[in-house]
């Protein structure tokens, strides 16, 4: 049953797919966003405006060792796989368009992580020369992000900041926000 996605643009009715950690997914349905939960993980969003088509990665880490370097849970395989499939559904190379979210410091341990895995996308991004329009990276706290694929609509809903931290997210925003709800941001 397809329930309405509230605060998105009228007339959309959608289903929602999960993206989990170390996968990726591919739509050209009108009715599916695809979403995620991410922390120090980042999720590229790409979509073909005129293809009408996108799709949405999520990996852990940035880079691995060559012998891992096959799992969706890096960055260049994940890159590579979403690229590929969207490509293989017909979306053109040169109308691609990309949005890429996360990248947070999670935790001290392990606080690198997140920045250099928003380092990576945008540099693997740069360097195949695709048009990022909107980026969400950074912090201290996770976020949920919500894709339209077939639109490459999104949105990010950021979790309560940790009131300790002075880290602010990177955000280019794709255009002014109209109407802004508390947490929520549409790019």
């Amino acid at each position: 049953m397809k329930q309405p996605l509230q605060h998105w643009p009228p007339g959309f009715q959608t289903r929602t797919v999960a993206v989990i950690r170390g996968d990726f997914q591919v739509s050209s349905d009108p009715s599916v966003v695809l979403s995620t939960v991410l922390g120090s993980c980042v999720s590229v969003c790409m979509f073909d405006p005129g293809a009408k088509i996108g799709g949405m990665n999520h990996y852990l880490l940035a880079e691995g060792t060559e012998s891992d370097a096959s799992s969706l849970k890096y960055g260049a395989h994940a890159m590579e796989l979403l690229i590929n499939n969207l490509l293989k559904q017909g979306a053109k190379r040169g109308t691609l368009r990309a949005k890429v979210f996360g990248g947070s410091r999670m935790t001290g341990r392990f606080a690198d992580i997140g920045p250099r895995n928003a380092e990576f996308a945008l540099r693997y991004l740069a360097a195949e020369d695709f048009d990022v329009q909107s980026h969400d990276l950074g912090g201290n706290a996770a976020r949920r992000v919500n894709f339209h694929p077939v639109t490459g609509y999104a949105r990010v809903i950021h979790t309560a900041p940790d009131e300790e931290t002075t880290v602010t997210p990177a955000r280019v925003p794709l255009r002014p926000p109209a109407s802004r709800t508390e947490g929520i941001t549409l790019f």
